[in-house]
């Protein structure tokens, strides 16, 4: 597993880039949401087993990639990497684990698309350079991948794919080369970047934590030890409480932290950081036991559920949630409107993705492979289905006809966030916007497609303040339009649409 700069004229690299859902059979997609890009995990840590504590890191971060696995270690100046498709689970065992020595890990799984599967796309992206191999991980997108690959092939740079992750670490590896420091190199870098990214790096002498301007992928710190202290590096915070890590702070946008055996030291190399959290990371994405904003996440989620109550009242017999991601905020929704809390839905934790296919009859059967409703609970109820958002609309008809089919009388969808009008060009994959439902649709049209009784979705304002912050320190470009970093008219072209969103 040790590599050589010989051998990286193949480096595998995670393709964040155009990633487009080509399928909609029940079985092959989630369940209709937004896919998230990757999870990333670092660790400095002299005398401790950081390929294990990375591999427990991974595991806490599975639900923001179900598709690769990659663990890259340092030990000085020899670079070891092992990363394939599958689980974390599946990619590692203990013998491949205690082949991965260092002082250093980096560790990266990436989610899962239709048409991507390749285990190329694995990560972490191992380069050589001047000052030896380093490795990175990469969770975003970067929106001016065209001009960056111009920019560096003018100055000689080769490249194995069209990337932004391949083409952030070719850009480092050039300004090493060409004589600067680690740091140095880092930050020249970043000043070609334009995008969202935030990048766990190892080094031979240090570890690196990064994040764009605007700050709109998550990045966090926790400390190991105290004596010596041990940093620890991931997109949630839910990574460090796995392996008994401290939560210290969130890296700042615009900030590159660099842990060396001389300690955390912080760089704000941006000139004017804006923050723009991704939204969607508070409402979706991020675990609910996570903390952000000095709170975990199930708090503001049952927070939504409660405005929701407020802003969109209907009498009911039943309120529930669509397993996992909408059930706080159905919590939050029966608290308010005094309508009983129940399950209605039972999930089935261990599917996943299966490689084998199901059969004709199953997948017409389409969503009781994933989730079963409970023809006991729902049977002669009005029933009140909370969700967190609805993409294209496929599986949440589904699970409508599933739950009348289980003798609801009347079936009410609430969603606790907007609607999704708008493709992300940040690192997440929302579709294309012809095929994002409420982009083209009225909420009555979409309420007869998916056959509900009633349809609401959460205000805009009603989801930026329940966050308790500041309204203009998030990215809500998926409701919106309003993109906080510029778009180059070729990218939009390739998702956006020229009708203009009805709802």
């Amino acid at each position: 597993m040790e590599l050589n700069p010989s051998m990286t004229a193949n480096h595998p690299l995670c393709d964040t880039e155009h990633l487009v859902l080509e399928s909609t059979d029940i079985d092959d997609l989630p369940l209709d949401k937004p896919e998230e890009a990757c999870g990333v995990f670092g660790i400095y840590a002299p005398e401790e087993e950081v390929a294990k504590l990375t591999y427990f890191g991974l595991y806490a971060l599975q639900h923001r990639g179900q598709e690769s696995a990659g663990i890259a270690t340092l030990d000085g100046d020899t670079l070891h990497v092992h990363k394939d498709m599958g689980l974390v689970s599946q990619v590692f065992k203990e013998d491949i684990l205690n082949q991965l020595t260092g002082n250093i890990a980096v560790g990266h799984n990436r989610y899962s698309t239709t048409g991507s599967s390749h285990k190329a796309n694995a990560q972490p992206v191992v380069l050589p350079s001047r000052l030896g191999q380093f490795a990175l991980a990469h969770n975003g997108n970067l929106v001016n991948t065209l001009q960056l690959r111009q920019t560096l092939e003018e100055r000689g740079c080769n490249f194995q794919t069209s990337t932004d992750s391949e083409m952030i670490a070719v850009a480092i590896a050039q300004e090493v080369n060409e004589g600067k420091d680690w740091l140095e190199g880092a930050i020249s870098a970043f000043q070609l970047c334009s995008g969202a990214y935030s990048l766990v790096i190892g080094t031979p002498i240090g570890l690196m934590g990064v994040r764009d301007p605007n700050g709109i992928r998550p990045l966090v710190i926790g400390i190991l030890n105290n004596n010596p202290v041990r940093y620890v590096l991931a997109s949630e915070t839910c990574g460090l409480d796995i392996i008994g890590a401290e939560y210290l702070r969130d890296v700042e946008p615009g900030e590159l932290v660099w842990i060396t055996e001389e300690g955390l030291a912080s760089f704000h190399w941006a000139p004017k950081p804006q923050r723009k959290l991704c939204v969607f990371e508070m409402i979706y994405f991020a675990r609910p036991d996570s903390l952000m904003h000095d709170e975990t996440l199930y708090s503001y989620r049952l927070r939504l559920g409660q405005q929701l109550a407020k802003e969109s009242f209907v009498d009911a017999d039943l309120v529930m949630g669509v397993p996992d991601s909408g059930i706080p905020a159905s919590i939050g929704f029966s608290q308010v409107s005094g309508i009983t809390y129940g399950e209605g839905l039972i999930k089935n934790r261990y599917v996943g993705r299966t490689f084998i296919q199901p059969t004709q009859h199953m997948r017409e059967s389409g969503i009781k492979m994933k989730l079963n409703p409970l023809k006991d609970v729902l049977n002669g109820k009005r029933v009140i289905i909370v969700d967190d958002s609805i993409v294209r609309g496929t599986t949440s008809r589904k699970i409508v006809k599933a739950l009348r089919d289980a003798g609801a009388t009347e079936v009410h969808m609430r969603i606790s966030s907007p609607p999704v009008t708008h493709p992300c060009f940040y690192g997440i994959d929302t579709d294309n916007q012809n095929q994002l439902i409420a982009a083209t649709k009225t909420v009555a049209d979409i309420a007869e497609q998916i056959g509900v009784d009633s349809l609401a979705y959460l205000s805009w304002k009603g989801m930026l303040e329940a966050t308790g912050e500041d309204i203009n320190s998030f990215c809500s470009a998926c409701f919106t339009g309003d993109y906080p970093v510029a778009i180059p008219e070729n990218v939009k072209r390739s998702k956006l649409i020229l009708e203009k969103a009805k709802v």
